[in-house]
């Protein structure tokens, strides 16, 4: 432990000052503090930003509601995370910038915020938290990888102090649970696998007339949160589609919109016509329409029947099916899916996804979707693949049993 407040320290020194640096001294004090609390019993649950929290959502709005008594600080290792929370404009919500994991800050905020629990999500272990909690810790969709296993290997006596301190640990795969079991997680804590965006739902996008105009779900496909290295493959891929299919839309939404412009360079290049839709230009007849916006996938996902996911070919280890295969689309990928290795794995097994490696695969791929109903059908059956096994009233109710029974009981 000595060993490890050492380095932390290290590490502390380095966020604080990049933290002033990039958003100000108040930013970098809110690492050590979240302030003062409001009146109330908390429970404290954290996610490390937007993904994590955003799949924790359903659980979170369904604790809330059983427990009545009990108030919540959710934190965040970022400030678009803190905003996300807020947004949601939860009942008993508290929503901060997370204290980094220094003894002071935590136990400070262990009694201010009079923590009764903490609820951590995915990679999230903290020592500092686990340790001073005054009442359970229960892990949620927790993640595990192998390398982070390794790492925690070469300190087992800190790996087993911190996981003898949970009291009910769900992991998303069961690679997580197995290795979470190596290092010292207690059997009486292990609970069932569950991946926590499984859960999504598809929320309706709001109505968007120019869309759905410009839109036929069955004549347009997505590349979603694109890197660089997958907008040369789908603008390549879209290319050829065009010459069998002129009519083909491409949405293509890049993962970070700082990119656009060079996007928008290379179709140009390709000799493709393009609108973007940071720039308020309408889709018309372009050939690519590029979201190079925030916070507006629902109103992609909702237009598109055929879904590349991006990440799977650049060496990003992929994001999300779950938000897709909600939608009903069917899902291409590249070989890169360690991210959501299961997630990937089960679509594998159930022949409910295409992967790809080039352009032109990517290209033969989309052409025979468009027969039939070969579309629908492999939409469905990606959703179906990912339709997950333990409910999630079943998970909310395995964690109202692991927390404190209210103050009058």
């Amino acid at each position: 432990m000595l060993l490890y407040r050492l380095l932390l320290s290290l590490f502390a020194a380095y966020t604080l000052a990049r933290t002033a640096a990039r958003d100000g001294a108040v930013a970098a004090r809110k690492r050590l503090s979240p302030g003062p609390a409001p009146v109330g019993r908390f429970v404290w649950l954290h996610g490390a930003s937007n993904g994590e929290l955003a799949s924790a959502r359903p659980i979170l709005e369904r604790l809330v509601a059983a427990r009545p008594d009990l108030h919540w600080l959710v934190t965040a290792n970022t400030q678009t995370g803190v905003a996300l929370v807020a947004s949601w404009e939860l009942p008993r919500v508290a929503a901060r910038l997370a204290p980094l994991d220094l003894h002071y800050p935590t136990t400070r905020l262990m009694r201010d915020w009079r923590v009764c629990a903490h609820i951590t999500l995915e990679s999230e272990l903290w020592p500092n938290r686990f340790l001073t909690c005054p009442g359970p810790v229960l892990l949620l969709g927790a993640r595990m990888t192998e390398g982070t296993a390794r790492t925690w290997g070469r300190f087992p006596q800190l790996a087993r102090r911190v996981l003898s301190r949970v009291s009910f640990a769900s992991a998303q795969d069961s690679g997580s649970a197995g290795r979470l079991a190596a290092l010292g997680l207690p059997s009486a804590a292990r609970g069932p696998v569950t991946d926590l965006k499984a859960f999504f739902t598809a929320p309706p996008p709001p109505a968007d007339p120019m869309l759905d105009a410009a839109f036929a779900r069955a004549r347009t496909w997505l590349a979603a949160s694109t890197h660089e290295g997958d907008d040369t493959i789908a603008l390549t891929a879209h290319a050829l589609c065009l010459k069998q299919s002129p009519d083909l839309r491409l949405i293509l939404a890049p993962r970070h919109a700082r990119r656009a412009d060079a996007i928008a360079a290379e179709a140009a290049q390709m000799g493709l016509t393009l609108a973007r839709r940071s720039l308020g230009e309408v889709p018309g007849t372009a050939q690519v329409y590029m979201a190079d916006t925030m916070g507006e996938m629902p109103l992609w996902y909702a237009r598109a029947g055929r879904v590349f996911i991006g990440g799977t070919l650049s060496d990003r280890g992929g994001h999300t099916p779950y938000e897709p295969a909600a939608f009903g689309a069917a899902l291409l990928h590249g070989p890169d899916t360690r991210n959501f290795a299961a997630a990937y794995a089960r679509l594998a097994a159930a022949q409910a996804s295409i992967e790809i490696r080039t352009a032109e695969d990517l290209a033969q791929a989309l052409s025979s979707l468009e027969a039939g109903d070969a579309q629908e059908a492999a939409g469905e059956q990606a959703a179906a693949a990912l339709r997950q096994d333990t409910s999630l009233d079943t998970l909310a109710l395995a964690l109202l049993d692991h927390l404190p029974a209210p103050e009058h009981a």
